[in-house]
């Protein structure tokens, strides 16, 4: 496990566990054994990440989530507060169901919102966005925006965050910040202007 990272105090690290270099760990989290965290991740207060659970590079998570065992959050994910992972689809307190668990994938780049709630066995697309309060299962498009209970496609998000205006006839639509050009091609959404494989860069002011 990597010296280069920071773990605040009142933080229990359990070991074995891997930590990337840059990483900070903040108040009252727990992190237990077998659990992978890439580098410069962020994980703020009342946090707890479970065993054997996997998570990217430059992942955010914000206050009070706890990221259960059976999920993998991918690289440049933003939890937000209070949202939450299960993953027994059926939980009884007397039956144990560890040998049920469904896996949970948040692919690069998406943004799950505050108090969202994610039914295990859901994918979540690259760069999707989930509003807050949502409740999602199933699987999600890349670059999709979810919203409500349950949860419905309500349109598409660029990488940047923003909602795409109306498609033109050739289906193209342009990130109102990058002016990145976006084509809608049978249900599916690509970015024509940036490779899906390499991060976003975004010069800071």
């Amino acid at each position: 496990m990597s010296a280069d990272f920071f773990v605040h105090p009142s933080s229990y690290v359990d070991q074995p566990s891997e930590i990337g270099a840059g990483t900070r760990i903040w108040h009252f989290c727990h992190v237990m054994k077998d659990a992978r965290i890439g580098e410069h991740c962020s994980l703020g207060q009342n946090v707890m990440i479970a065993s054997g659970v996997k998570i990217g590079n430059g992942v955010k998570i914000q206050n009070n989530v706890s990221v259960y065992t059976g999920v993998t959050i991918e690289d440049e994910v933003f939890l937000g507060p209070s949202c939450v992972f299960t993953n027994v689809i059926n939980p009884r307190s007397e039956i144990n169901r560890k040998e049920e668990y469904l896996p949970t994938l948040v692919r690069r780049g998406a943004t799950i919102g505050a108090n969202a709630t994610l039914v295990c066995g859901a994918t979540i697309g690259r760069y999707a966005f989930i509003g807050a309060g949502a409740v999602v299962r199933g699987q999600v498009p890349d670059y999709a925006l979810m919203l409500g209970v349950p949860a419905r496609q309500r349109g598409w998000m660029s990488r940047h965050g923003f909602r795409l205006p109306a498609f033109d006839a050739d289906g193209l639509a342009i990130c109102p910040l990058s002016g990145w050009r976006y084509r809608l091609t049978n249900g599916e959404l690509r970015c024509l202007d940036w490779p899906e494989e390499k991060p976003l860069q975004v010069e800071e002011s």
